[in-house]
């Protein structure tokens, strides 16, 4: 096996693919306790916007079941459930990001018809065929198995069903690189400290956004994954995008 087959970016550095999933939970159970101030410090509050756009594009209906992948402190499946969706599973490999959805889940009255499943993204635990939509926002890029994820997510859509992924991308607008580069680098690791008192795990997430594939890269593994009609859209001149595809 090759260099590059034995490594996987974490960041920008290298590291063992094995090693990739136990690394991004720590990072995750660092941040977790501070998860969603720091989106909005970090995003200026765009986030918000970003994933009631995402929240839209994914349209689940009262008879649908939506799989929200990467679900975090529970923000996409939430906005869902309130929007109409049926049955919602927030899934995520991290267990204290979980908690605190499960917590934010009970302060605003949405316990029924939620479910909290710890999984791996690159696994499901899920039958076949048994969900409408499959949701994924702002987890993929710290996936080991990119291609996996986009597979499994197909996997167990039914026929007609969607799956959308809101990840960020390529900005668009070159003149703005220095601006966004020294917000990513510098700004992010330093509020990280200050708030989080953690600035590598912010290091990292700002690394991590920049080893991304772009819009059209990730649209071509959407394809090579059989999903169909594959489409992006790029928000806040491409700082962001939604991704999605179907199973015919």
């Amino acid at each position: 096996m090759s260099q590059h087959d034995d490594t996987i970016d974490f960041g920008f550095t290298p590291v063992p693919r094995e090693s990739k999933a136990g690394l991004v939970r720590q990072v995750f159970d660092s941040v977790a306790p501070k998860y969603d101030v720091m989106n909005d410090l970090m995003s200026v509050g765009l986030h918000r916007l970003w994933k009631r756009a995402f929240v839209n594009a994914i349209g689940a209906s009262p008879r649908d079941t939506l799989l929200d992948l990467a679900a975090g402190t529970g923000d996409i499946g939430f906005l869902a459930k309130e929007r109409g969706a049926g049955r919602v599973i927030l899934a995520d490999i991290n267990a204290a990001m979980l908690g605190v959805g499960q917590g934010r889940a009970l302060g605003r009255g949405l316990a029924s018809g939620l479910d909290f499943v710890c999984c791996d993204a690159e696994k499901l635990p899920f039958p076949d065929r048994s969900v409408e939509r499959v949701s994924m926002a702002f987890g993929l890029r710290n996936c080991t198995d990119k291609p996996a994820v986009l597979r499994e997510a197909r996997r167990v859509l039914r026929p007609g069903g969607r799956f959308l992924v809101l990840e960020f991308s390529r900005l668009q607008v070159a003149a703005l690189d220095p601006l966004y580069d020294a917000w990513s680098f510098k700004a992010l690791p330093a509020i990280g400290a200050r708030i989080a008192k953690d600035s590598e795990s912010y290091r990292y997430l700002a690394e991590s956004i920049r080893m991304m594939p772009d819009q059209e890269a990730l649209a071509t593994m959407f394809r090579e994954a059989d999903l169909e009609n594959v489409t992006y859209r790029n928000l806040s001149g491409g700082i962001v995008a939604i991704h999605a595809g179907w199973r015919l």
